[in-house]
């Protein structure tokens, strides 16, 4: 394996970090590592305040810039692959696996869906985010202008959007309207998650059951908003968690001995419908449904 080049974290401070020292910014927000490992990172001068090198003890304002160098890392092997479904003038969309990340984020920078897609199509630009563990349809706008508008249709619902699941246990309703609050909550491992949260965003999911196992119900998926793992927290919340699922438990809370990883589960994004930012025809797209998820399996 080959080390990538690095990356530098950027951000800015908000109200939650302000009197806080930079040690003790990391150490809260970050838990992926802990304080004597920031310690370290801070003294081989990796983080920077304001510009300037930031030794642990300065004390932080809302609206200071914190930087972290990351060096460069070996990267955790992931499916480096994705399948083309549909692409024209406008539009790209592929076949993401489970496994391989979407975006850059937490231990994978190269090993991303982005990175193979700019390799092979520069102006891609995904439009929404697949968890690393859920597979199918990324949609891409390969033009500012198309980006731009299917952007604002995301975020006005006009993006239909279905998806399969199979969750533990046997649901005994055949339809659910789920509306759970899902926000950001504080996590012992890993300093911040999504999850049930009362005062976290509006949110809604209409689930469907197409098939009860075993021990198991296969569902289909329609979600009317987008928030992180939003299938995932309100499955769990209602009582059916993924199987499998390493994050949430029944209730929709977060394991608090989960550890960084986002695979296990089966979660697949089978369907979008929207209007064509070109032809202003009324357009969807599929991916194959795993045979797990296979009605009949």
């Amino acid at each position: 394996m080959t080390l990538n080049n690095g990356h530098c974290y950027r951000e800015r401070v908000g109200t939650q970090g302000a009197g806080l020292s930079v040690l003790d910014y990391y150490t809260r927000f970050y838990a992926h590592s802990d304080q004597a490992t920031w310690a370290a990172r801070l003294a081989g001068g990796e983080v920077t305040l304001n510009g300037q090198a930031a030794h642990g003890a300065e004390q932080l304002q809302a609206g200071d810039a914190l930087a972290w160098q990351r060096p460069p890392w070996q990267e955790e092997a992931v499916p480096l692959h994705y399948d083309v479904l549909f692409q024209d003038a406008a539009l790209l969309a592929v076949h993401k696996p489970p496994g391989l990340p979407t975006l850059p984020a937490g231990g994978f920078l190269d090993h991303t869906l982005l990175t193979l897609l700019r390799r092979d199509h520069p102006t891609a630009t995904p439009l929404h985010r697949l968890g690393r563990g859920t597979s199918g349809v990324v949609l891409c706008g390969l033009t500012r202008p198309v980006t731009a508008q299917l952007s604002a249709d995301w975020r006005s619902g006009r993006i239909h959007k279905r998806y399969r699941a199979l969750s533990a246990g046997v649901a005994p309703q055949d339809r659910y309207d789920l509306r759970t609050p899902v926000g950001p909550v504080a996590h012992p491992k890993l300093g911040q998650v999504y999850a049930a949260a009362p005062d976290g965003k509006p949110s809604r999911s209409r689930a469907r059951v197409l098939e009860r196992r075993a021990e198991s119900t296969l569902f289909e998926v329609d979600i009317d908003t987008g928030r992180p793992h939003q299938i995932r927290i309100h499955l769990a919340a209602a009582g059916f968690p993924l199987l499998d699922d390493p994050l949430y438990l029944p209730g929709g809370a977060a394991r608090p001995e989960a550890v960084p990883s986002d695979l296990g589960y089966l979660l697949h994004a089978e369907r979008l419908s929207l209007t064509h930012p070109l032809t202003g025809e009324d357009w969807s797209v599929s991916a194959p449904v795993p045979a797990a998820l296979d009605v009949g399996q």
